[in-house]
Parts: structure tokens; C-alpha cells; sequence
């Protein structure tokens, strides 16, 4: 059954794979990104090149994500099935030499940019008393490597963001669905934000060298022979959309786990006696429509 969709941060990697994806399965696909008239035109004009619909969206304004739902639900008739969050950026460093405008901009768009998102999107799935939310997470979201931690804060801050969403939606028919993807080749790897304070590299000695030794570590496991395939998020995304309402995962991890998928086992036991002890049993199950 077709499915009206929109996914944030379309311009490359998984959510042009994800938009061009879910078009090919017979969906209304709505592709957003920023800059959609200036840096981003070429990669607009691909997706329209398959007719796909495109819209500029930016998650870390209001007024862009404002413009861009009423523009959307122009189009549909005030109808969205399934958002996807992808929208995100990521950093890698020694993390006192990023400065807390660069931390800022990466919340910015990895987390405060989902909650923009999801405000404009969320009174008309309630009106209808269903809908999908996908957020894109990270494994490190669940564990922690050195130097990434800056970013892994923001995916750990998308976990407790997708949960309660989840269990406050439950009963207004919405479901909502975290997956979390290992490293894969796409530009947000490619295009790792770095440090601009990188005088203070210096009181790190040697081990501000080390930081270089992941980036060698992850180019060789994408361009060894069982690189993970990003196309992975995109196949699985489809499959949550054709999954029956309620039956549908609370995380999925994609790719390398590094034993988030581990941690996710162990966390969810103490999560759901949590919920059980508040009396809110209810919440943990997605209503009937």
C-alpha cells in the first residue's frame, strides 16, 4: 500500500539512498534538504530526475520547517504517513578542542532539528490517528569510542528522545522506531566535522595522534571486502513500513554493532520494569487504530 512520505537531510548518502528507495516501492516520497537552490541543486535535480517531489527544508529553522509542512500538506491534503528523521552531522576529535558553538550546531541538527521536525509533523499523523516515525540514530548512541563522543552525545540524547515519543504516541495510534546504524561509507564519514581550537591538541601529547588512527581504521573497513552496505538502512526502512502497525521493532541495528545490540538487549529488561513501576503498562503498546 503506497504511503505518503517525508525524509529530512536528502542531499547524499542514506537519505538520498532512503528517498529513492521507498519511490521505487510505489510510495509518495517527499525529499527535504537545505540549500536546495544553491550547493544542493544538482542533488535535487537527481532525485526530481526520478520523480521524486522535493522540498527546501532546514531543520535548524522554524521558519524553513514551518514553510516546508505547509507546503507538503498543500500537496497531500494535510495527509503524512511515515517520517523519516535523517537529517544529521557528525564530528570526530580530541573533544576539548571543538568549541561549544561547534557542539551547539551539531545538536542543532541531530537533535533539535528531530524535535522541529516532529512538531510540524505530528498534529496531522494525531488527527489521523496513525502514522510512522523513523529516527536515525547510531550505535554510538549505546557505546562510546573515544573522540566521537561529542556526536555520540547527540545520538544518546536521540535515544531518550525516541523513547518518550514513543511511549507518549502509543496511544494515539503512532508508532515510533529508532535505527541505529554502525559506521558506513556515506559522507557523513567522509565529512567528519573537525575541531577549529586545535591549539589545545598540544597538552594531549601523543595521544592527539590517535584520533587519525580511527579514521584509518574505518577506511579500511569501507573499502575492505566485506564493507557494510549502506543501502542496509534503506532496505530496512522499507521493510518497517510494510510491517503491520504495533509489530514493528522499538531499535533495529544496521551494520556493525560493536555490541550496541548488546547493550540494547541488556537496557530494554530494567526499561520496561521502569515503565511497569509508574503504572504506565499502557504505554508500552501501540494502541489500536
Amino acid at each position: 500500500m503506497s504511503q505518503t512520505v517525508l525524509v529530512t537531510g536528502t542531499s547524499n548518502g542514506f537519505g538520498a539512498d532512503i528517498a529513492t528507495t521507498l519511490a521505487a516501492a510505489g510510495h509518495r516520497v517527499f525529499a527535504t534538504m537545505r540549500e536546495m537552490n544553491g550547493r544542493h541543486h544538482e542533488a535535487a535535480s537527481a532525485l526530481q530526475a526520478k520523480r521524486i517531489e522535493t522540498l527546501e527544508l532546514d531543520v535548524t529553522d522554524n521558519a524553513s520547517v514551518d514553510a516546508a509542512f505547509e507546503a507538503l500538506f498543500e500537496k497531500t491534503g494535510g495527509t503524512l504517513d511515515v517520517l523519516v528523521n535523517n537529517a544529521g552531522i557528525a564530528a570526530g576529535g580530541i573533544s576539548e578542542t571543538f568549541t561549544p558553538e561547534q557542539l551547539r550546531d551539531m545538536f542543532e541538527v541531530n537533535v533539535f532539528g528531530i524535535q522541529r521536525v516532529l512538531r510540524a509533523a505530528l498534529p496531522a499523523m494525531q488527527k489521523k490517528k496513525s502514522g510512522l516515525i523513523i529516527n536515525i540514530g547510531s550505535i554510538l548512541g549505546r557505546v562510546t569510542i573515544p573522540f566521537f563522543g561529542l556526536y555520540g552525545a547527540t545520538k544518546h540524547a536521540v535515544e531518550a528522545l525516541t523513547d518518550t515519543y514513543r511511549y507518549e504516541l502509543s496511544q494515539l495510534g503512532i508508532d515510533v522506531v529508532l535505527i541505529q546504524p554502525g559506521p558506513y561509507p556515506t559522507k557523513l564519514y567522509t565529512s567528519i566535522q573537525k575541531p577549529t581550537d586545535t591549539g589545545r591538541a598540544a597538552n594531549y601529547g601523543d595521544l592527539a595522534k590517535l584520533p587519525g588512527g580511527i579514521e584509518q581504521f574505518l577506511h579500511g573497513v569501507f573499502t575492505g571486502a566485506d564493507a557494510p552496505d549502506p543501502h542496509d538502512v534503506a532496505q530496512e526502512i522499507a521493510t518497517l513500513i510494510n510491517t503491520r502497525p504495533g509489530e514493528r521493532p522499538a531499535r533495529v541495528v544496521k551494520g556493525l554493532a560493536f555490541g550496541a545490540d548488546s547493550a540494547n538487549a541488556a537496557i530494554a529488561p530494567f526499561q520496561a520494569q521502569l515503565i511497569s513501576g509508574l503504572g504506565f503498562d499502557q504505554l508500552a503498546k501501540l494502541a489500536a487504530a
